[in-house]
């Protein structure tokens, strides 16, 4: 039996340099959380010249090793992130990608189950909800050290396009997208205020009076947001690496930080067996702890349709 490596905490892993790959590499450099970061792609070259790349701007940013390596290279990596996979096209939806991405993870995930990686797997690639049990199921690690990126980013942009709508701090916004990170997902809003105060009560505070149709347009635009930046520059890069950066920070400095990431469901809302995005406890160990967030009715259907959404496809693949 081979022998697991003792962990670095100050080195990162990413697999996969594509638009969200290297995009996360430069977010992480600029982060000064990893001392050394090691790119691998299918394709060398292209792990050489992003690596290349970043490092010439190093005498303007904190000293980093940062290099093209192989798998040997990951055994001692804190978060190994994965971005590697097909590109989700102008039309197509996540969930699409489904069978093209199983199969890459199938090459990819035993690679590093049989080096007997200590570290957490940060799982990126789309659907990555099913790429994230995909994971799991294929590396035989702990649940706990095995995240998708969930729903943050999605997250994210409903809380700055809150903050826009009501001319508030974003910061300030606490609500959440949950269940699939894709056309299914959930907007809570039952639940969500700003600093304490519930949404509902904050809009009419700001002089609006058309809650129910603004928070349906800002859901409609939070679940199209990719389609839309797709369509208009091919790929979405900056936010998704932000937002790895952020779970990175988390695990880091050990934070024990709320946020919507994909782990295994153990029936909270009658939901098992199964992987989507819900608040969760983010520390030094990957997930911690899920965190049911309170839900009105139709939100509980929707997210029981979300996660339906999600089991239909896995029926349809081998895991």
């Amino acid at each position: 039996m081979k022998q697991e490596h003792a962990i670095d905490l100050r080195k990162a892993a990413i697999i996969g340099c594509g638009f969200v790959g290297s995009a996360t590499a430069f977010t992480l450099m600029q982060s000064k959380l990893f001392s050394e970061l090691v790119l691998i792609d299918v394709d060398k070259a292209r792990a050489e010249g992003e690596a290349m790349d970043i490092s010439h701007g190093m005498p303007f940013a904190a000293p980093m090793k940062i290099y093209a390596g192989s798998y040997d290279d990951i055994v001692d990596a804190d978060i190994i992130i994965i971005t590697a996979g097909a590109n989700q096209k102008p039309g197509e939806t996540r969930l699409e990608l489904v069978k093209k991405n199983v199969a890459i993870y199938k090459n990819i995930i035993p690679e590093i189950a049989n080096r007997r990686c200590r570290g957490i797997l940060l799982i990126v690639s789309n659907p990555v909800d099913i790429l994230t049990l995909a994971a799991l199921k294929l590396s035989g690690f702990p649940e706990n050290r095995v995240i998708g990126s969930g729903t943050v980013l999605d997250t994210a942009r409903l809380k700055n396009m809150l903050g826009k709508q009501l001319g508030i701090d974003n910061r300030g916004v606490h609500a959440f997208i949950v269940g699939e990170h894709g056309d299914s997902e959930v907007a809570v809003f039952s639940s969500a205020n700003v600093s304490g105060i519930p949404l509902e009560q904050i809009y009419k505070l700001r002089g609006y009076e058309e809650y129910e149709s603004h928070t349906k347009r800002i859901y409609e635009e939070v679940k199209n947001s990719a389609y839309e930046i797709i369509e208009r520059k091919q790929a979405t890069y900056y936010g998704i690496a932000m937002a790895i950066k952020r779970i990175c920070e988390c695990i880091v400095r050990d934070e024990h930080s709320v946020l919507p990431v994909s782990s295994l469901m153990h029936g909270q809302y009658g939901i098992s067996d199964i992987v989507l995005s819900m608040p969760a406890v983010v520390d030094a160990g990957g997930v911690e702890q899920i965190l049911p967030v309170s839900l009105d009715e139709e939100e509980r259907a929707r997210l029981h349709a979300s996660a339906k959404a999600l089991r239909d496809v896995i029926a349809d693949i081998e895991l």
